[in-house]
């Protein structure tokens, strides 16, 4: 079972669509998909994959990525009754969740890259257990960064990792000892923690939780220390303060994009 197995028994559990299968038998009919608000769509390859799962045939009128506007039928839909309906509230949950973050991505990587044309917009691990990786592809989707995906993909010193082992120099040191070939980024929260990450050629530094003249300042410094560091804002970003960390930053990353986002509307109707 992969995972839209799962989600759809989560839904149908072990005695399916009891109203539907009371109601019809082996009636066929269409539907559409239709789009109630203007968004940027995602979700798409989901929810075919969805109908094509329950029975059920689906063409899409529109793209991953596309902006469309309110009353956009984006797929026609036709099959047996029954399996149209199994898969509806699924597909809208994964479209509506999907083109929210996709929308909200692609608005503010555009008000950012007016600024810092190299800027990138990156998502978090703050994400919906078992729908992280759906989450950080409408990231995408919207022109984002995936950033990473787990535990297992970057060395991102926090600063737990720092209070329980005593310094951020003897952090950097251990990671710098013990991993190779993979990224290691240190998340700090003062000048003098990401001077010395500076000086120690970490490859990122994360400047979290500072207001955007510390940001600006510290960033400075680092540049001048060593230039190939790549220097990532994050803690407490929001739509509003953004922009004030968008010239100076080469990554930002918010978990708003996935923790705080409101679904777009759409509705699946039959002809």
């Amino acid at each position: 079972m992969d995972d839209i197995d799962n989600f759809l028994h989560e839904d149908l559990g072990e005695k399916g669509d009891i109203t539907s299968d009371s109601l019809f038998t082996n009636e066929t009919g269409k539907a559409y998909v239709l789009s109630k608000e203007n968004c940027i769509v995602a979700g798409l390859d989901e929810i075919k994959k969805i109908f094509e799962k329950i029975g059920a045939k689906i063409e899409l009128n529109v793209k991953n990525g596309d902006y469309i506007k309110k009353d956009t039928i984006i797929a026609h839909i036709n099959g047996p009754v029954k399996s149209i309906l199994k898969g509806e509230r699924l597909a809208l949950n994964f479209i509506g969740r999907m083109s929210g973050i996709a929308t909200e991505t692609k608005k503010l990587v555009d008000k950012c890259k007016k600024i810092n044309p190299n800027i990138q917009i990156a998502a978090t691990r703050k994400t919906t257990p078992g729908f992280r990786k759906y989450e950080k592809k409408a990231v995408v989707i919207g022109g984002g960064e995936a950033h990473r995906f787990g535990l297992y993909d970057v060395v991102m010193i926090k600063d737990n990792h720092i209070k329980a082992i005593g310094s951020i120099r003897e952090a950097i040191k251990r990671a710098q000892q013990n991993v190779f070939d993979v990224t290691i980024e240190v998340e700090v929260e003062n000048f003098d923690d990401a001077i010395i990450a500076a000086k120690m050629n970490v490859d990122a530094i994360m400047l979290d939780n500072l207001k955007p003249v510390e940001c600006e300042l510290i960033a400075k410094k680092i540049r001048e220390i060593n230039k190939s560091i790549l220097i990532e804002i994050s803690g407490g970003i929001n739509p509003e303060n953004i922009i004030n960390y968008a010239s100076f930053s080469d990554r930002i990353s918010l978990g708003y994009l996935t923790h705080s986002i409101i679904n777009k509307n759409f509705s699946l109707e039959f002809i």
